[in-house]
């Protein structure tokens, strides 16, 4: 596994304060979150698998509006899983009771009762709320899930990539400027992974993708400067090997292993589309940013602000 460590430009002009300002708003939401988000899930999930088993089995069987527009995306999305609801074995032990009921009042009340605790943990739910999920986009969602993370290593794992890729364009492009990149780097990978997999209900949370975007434009920006990779191997023997590659080598293969994993590979639970996205906007923006001239005018500007020019009366007390 290739890890990258640091690059060979790790110093700036001046402190990257929106850099670490995202990493200590991602932090922060993370922390105020990700518990909360944990018992959510648990106790949404098997109140949403009972209601996919129920209305599998049982067809004739009334559901409420929410509900009944969670099966028919389910069936929509994931026709495979649906039919193993039909005939599969029991899950749980509930599936199993359900199974020996045949009073149709009695599968009904049961029905009635899992589609309201649906609705109710749904409602308070901040990953279905604030989480993008493509067969039900929210308009907020496309910026609220860039700040949610799943888990520790998914949360380090991407402040790790922010830090190495953000510190340098921002201190290039301007805090500003920067930001707007970040912030619209997210949204375009957001959509662009709504575009490649419509109707999926599978909710969509973290970083990656805006920081996706920055890697696109350091490869643009940077593409000559060499990033250490840590290589983390296993040939019987535990080790590792500190290695140097040029930007334009690792990123454009990360970039086609994003592709070939998006296509081919297997449902890792990544959203690689995202990261397409993300790169391709991120690729674009920093394009965009040099030809248009924006990306001199505000490096020219941090120039002005850092530079320090003696003040005429110290200069002639120095001479004499």
């Amino acid at each position: 596994m290739l890890f990258p460590i640091k690059h060979e430009n790790m110093s700036a002009r001046r402190w990257p304060v929106i850099t670490i300002g995202l990493i200590v708003v991602n932090f922060l939401v993370f922390l105020g979150t990700h518990r909360i988000m944990e018992e959510q899930d648990a106790s949404l999930f098997p109140v949403q698998m009972h209601v996919l088993i129920l209305a599998a089995k049982h067809p004739e069987l009334t559901i409420a509006p929410e509900a009944q527009q969670f099966v028919a995306d389910f069936q929509h999305c994931c026709p495979a899983n649906w039919d193993g609801f039909e005939s599969g074995e029991a899950i749980d032990e509930w599936d199993a009771r359900m199974r020996t009921v045949h009073d149709q009042a009695t599968l009904q009340a049961e029905m009635n009762s899992l589609a309201a605790e649906y609705s109710k943990l749904v409602a308070s739910s901040i990953a279905q709320r604030y989480g993008f999920i493509p067969a039900h986009p929210r308009l907020i969602a496309y910026l609220s899930s860039n700040f949610l993370h799943g888990g520790w290593w998914h949360l380090i794992g991407n402040m790790w990539f922010l830090w190495l890729a953000g510190f340098v364009l921002e201190d290039v492009w301007g805090r500003p400027l920067y930001l707007l990149v970040y912030l619209t780097a997210g949204v375009a990978a957001t959509q662009f992974d709504a575009l490649a997999n419509p109707g999926s209900i599978a909710t969509s949370i973290g970083a990656s993708g805006a920081i996706a975007g920055l890697m696109g434009a350091f490869l643009v920006r940077f593409p000559k400067l060499k990033i250490r990779l840590l290589w983390l191997f296993d040939l019987g023997l535990s080790g590792f090997c500190p290695l140097w590659v040029r930007a334009y080598w690792l990123l454009p293969l990360w970039f086609g292993m994003e592709i070939y994993y998006g296509r081919f590979g297997q449902s890792d639970g990544i959203a690689h589309s995202a990261h397409i996205g993300g790169f391709i906007f991120g690729t674009l923006a920093a394009l965009a940013l040099r030809r248009s001239g924006l990306e001199h005018s505000a490096n020219k500007e941090i120039e002005e602000k850092v530079s320090w020019t003696a003040d005429p009366e110290i200069n002639r007390a120095s001479d004499s």
